[in-house]
């Protein structure tokens, strides 16, 4: 590579907190209603009554999973071939191994595991995006993964 492509190669910046809580509102946003349609999808066989275990028993918990595997399926679909979510494309942020190579299914149950450990102890997993020095998260660090900000395309 010359010098002159070097320098013109763009810097990969860290994602910070507020591009992360922004591009994980839309997809939350985006997970909510496709988790509306499937349980809208359902309630036909429910009867249109609220799928408890109390009144379906272990069918609330077959529900629950499918709503799982929803999100399971939501992230690692975008992170496996993309490498962001429609989320992460409106802030310009891509997840990817600290290699630079696209995360795996396997590092989507994990990273997904440890955002819930990051999200239930506080939310602090990721306000220390705020204190690290490489603007990773726990589940960054757990995960051996870093989101990115993508620079801006040129028109």
């Amino acid at each position: 590579m010359s010098a002159e492509s070097v320098r013109q190669a763009p810097e990969i910046k860290p994602a910070g907190l507020i591009r992360r809580l922004g591009a994980a509102l839309y997809d939350g946003l985006l997970l909510l209603a496709l988790m509306m349609i499937v349980t809208a999808l359902l309630l036909p066989l429910t009867g249109g009554e609220a799928i408890m275990v109390k009144t379906f028993g272990w069918w609330a918990h077959a529900y629950h999973l499918l709503l799982v595997l929803i999100i399971y399926g939501f992230f690692g679909l975008f992170w496996t071939r993309r490498g962001q979510t429609l989320g992460m494309a409106a802030w310009r942020l891509r997840l990817e191994r600290e290699s630079g190579d696209r995360i795996t299914w396997g590092d989507t149950a994990k990273r997904l595991a440890a955002a819930c450990l990051s999200w239930a102890l506080a939310a602090l997993g990721y306000l220390w995006v705020l204190v690290d020095r490489d603007r990773r998260t726990w589940h960054d660090r757990l995960t051996d993964t870093r989101v990115v900000v993508l620079p801006k395309k040129k028109l």
